[in-house]
């Protein structure tokens, strides 16, 4: 498992590692079942006191996204499945929430921005798992 953390961004360093866990999740990085680096362990990696560590798990633990096992350690949650794709909605939400207010502040037509990104969609190696829902069919 790896985490970035920074502590130039003002984001509060347990809030850092529960964003980064959820994203590693929802992206298939860590799956279910799969055992989490030990509260110690992390806060060592991370040069973090371990009480930071334990809240980040805690709050994923609350969310239901990873579970503790007594004596055995904390582990990504079995059976993530819609909540992780409703994670992934809400991550990529916010990104295009970023690139709207962007496209906004350059005054370029929402209808652009769509037509670049069906051309970068187009352009995209190995664009399976991304299609259009007008070829689409549910």
């Amino acid at each position: 498992m790896h985490i970035h953390i920074s502590t130039q961004d003002g984001v509060p360093i347990y809030l850092q590692i529960v964003r980064q866990v959820k994203h590693q999740i929802a992206s298939g990085i860590l799956v279910s079942g799969q055992e989490l680096p030990s509260i110690r362990d992390l806060a060592e990696k991370l040069l973090v006191n371990p009480n930071t560590v334990a809240r980040a798990y805690r709050e994923l633990e609350t969310v239901g996204l990873v579970e503790k096992r007594r004596t055995a350690g904390t582990f990504v949650a079995e059976g993530l499945s819609p909540l992780a794709r409703r994670e992934k909605l809400r991550m990529l939400s916010e990104r295009m929430d970023g690139l709207l207010a962007e496209a906004h502040q350059m005054r370029v037509p929402l209808s652009d921005l769509i037509d670049l990104l069906n051309q970068r969609a187009k352009a995209f190696p190995q664009n399976s798992s991304i299609q259009n829902p007008e070829n689409h069919a549910s």
